[in-house]
C-alpha cells in the first residue's frame, strides 16, 4: 500500500485544528484517520487530536489473524463511538474545552476491500479516471440541497456552508455513517478536510490526479487550496495499492 500525506494549517488561521494518522497494521491492511477539529482557544486541536489518537489505537487493538471487512466495519463505528465518549468527558470535565468536536473520516483496505467511516463534513473520495465521493456531507447546505432548497452550486456561497449537523464530541451519543466497497487496481482513496474542498473544486481535484505522480498529489492539492484563499486548515491523505 502506497500512502502520501500532506496537512497545511492554510493562509489564514493561526492555529491547526485538523490532524490524522496513516498507517499499515500488516502486510495487507492499512488505514488512515482524519479529523477536523472545532472549539475555543485550543479546544479543535485537543478534539482532533485526541480523536485520532483514540480512534488509531482503537483499530489496532482489535486487529486479529483471520480478520475480515465486515469486522473492520463495525470496528470502525465502534471506534468513532469511543472517541466521541471520550471528547465529551473530557468537554464535561473542563470548561475551557466546552463545546469542542471534531469531524471524522476513516478508511481500513484489506487486500482489495475497503471499511469506511465518517461524522462531520470531511470527505472519502474514490478516484481513478472519475471522482466519486463516498461520504456524505452531515451538514446544513447537505441537507438544504437535498431538500431542493438550493443547488449544488449555491451551496458553496451559502452563509451557512461550515455548519455541520453532526460532530464527535457535542453530544452524548452519535450517529455513525459506515459502507464497504471493492478497490479495482487502479483506484486511488483521497480522504480530506473542507480546507481543501472548499477551496479547490473537484473538476480539479480530479485534474489534479491525473497530471502527477501519486506521490504529489497531496502537496499539489494543499497548494491548490492555499492559491484559491487558504482560508482554512488543509489535510489531504491518499491510499493506493
Amino acid at each position: 500500500m502506497r500512502i502520501y500525506s500532506k496537512i497545511d494549517i492554510g493562509k489564514e488561521r493561526s492555529s491547526n485544528q485538523d490532524a490524522f494518522f496513516a498507517g499499515e497494521i500488516s502486510q495487507d491492511i492499512a488505514f488512515a484517520v482524519v479529523c477536523d477539529g472545532m472549539g475555543g482557544a485550543n479546544a479543535g486541536e485537543v478534539a482532533s487530536q485526541t480523536a485520532v489518537k483514540t480512534i488509531s489505537e482503537y483499530i489496532i487493538n482489535s486487529y486479529r489473524k483471520k480478520i475480515t471487512i465486515r469486522d473492520f466495519v463495525k470496528i470502525l463505528r465502534n471506534a468513532l463511538i469511543s472517541a466521541n465518549i471520550t471528547l465529551y468527558d473530557m468537554a464535561a470535565k473542563d470548561e475551557e474545552l466546552k463545546g469542542m468536536g471534531t469531524t471524522a473520516v476513516v478508511v481500513v483496505i484489506k487486500g482489495n476491500e475497503v471499511a469506511i467511516a465518517h461524522v462531520g463534513d470531511s470527505r472519502i473520495y474514490l478516484v481513478n479516471e472519475e471522482i466519486i465521493q463516498l461520504t456524505r456531507d452531515h451538514s446544513i447546505v447537505q441537507t438544504l440541497i437535498e431538500s431542493g432548497e438550493i443547488s449544488p452550486e449555491d451551496a458553496a456561497l451559502h452563509p451557512r456552508k461550515n455548519v455541520i449537523t453532526r460532530a464527535l464530541g457535542v453530544e452524548e451519543d452519535v450517529a455513525v455513517d459506515t459502507a464497504e466497497l471493492v478497490l479495482s487496481d487502479d483506484d486511488t482513496l483521497l480522504l480530506c478536510t473542507d480546507g481543501l474542498t472548499n477551496f479547490v473544486a473537484v473538476e480539479d481535484i480530479l485534474k489534479t490526479f491525473k497530471e502527477n505522480d501519486i506521490a504529489l498529489v497531496p502537496e499539489k492539492l494543499v497548494e491548490l487550496a492555499n492559491a484559491g484563499g487558504g482560508g482554512d486548515n488543509i489535510t489531504a491523505v491518499t491510499l493506493t495499492k
